[in-house]
């Protein structure tokens, strides 16, 4: 039997090792604000809620992103497909180049949605709750639409790679 690692041995490297053995999906958030396309990559996204419809995602709490997209009225979340891990890839890098060549598409309240995603919905804050060094945001949905049925993109190890059913 292994010897289970105490609390002290707890160090961000090692943590960051462990969570990324737990595969997850990758939404896109995104919304217009002031005019311009602000959005980013999560890989924290879960379903909370049926009765109210609720959503939620985590964000690092020194975010430089965050502050300007919380400011929308309506926040769009795209579920990536896995033919989209260049544009995940896209969403995390610089933010002027976020959203050069994707097609997206903006609601009238401001919320922005990528085309070939798996669904995509249209949300507002419900909540934000503080949790160590990050904010789980919980999102109340106002409309969903699922278009596609290819597989989701699966973020594992730090890298993506596909569902394999």
């Amino acid at each position: 039997m292994t010897e289970l690692i105490t609390n002290q041995d707890l160090d961000p490297a090692r943590l960051r090792e462990a969570f990324g053995i737990f595969p997850t999906g990758v939404v896109a958030v995104a919304a217009e604000v002031d005019g311009l396309l602000v959005g980013l990559a999560a890989s924290s996204f879960t379903s909370v809620s049926l009765d109210p419809p609720l959503v939620s995602f985590s964000i690092s709490r020194t975010s430089k992103t965050w502050p300007d997209l919380r400011r929308s009225r309506h926040l769009g979340v795209t579920v990536l497909a896995d033919h989209q891990s260049a544009v995940c890839r896209q969403l995390a890098g610089a933010p002027e180049h976020r959203f050069v060549g994707v097609p997206v598409r903006i609601s009238d309240d401001g919320a922005v949605t990528l085309d070939g995603g798996l669904a995509r919905f249209e949300c507002t804050i419900h909540a934000e709750v503080e949790a160590g060094d990050h904010v789980v945001v919980l999102l109340r949905l106002h409309a969903v639409d699922q278009s596609d049925t290819s597989s989701p993109l699966v973020f594992h190890r730090s890298g993506f790679g596909k569902l394999a059913v």
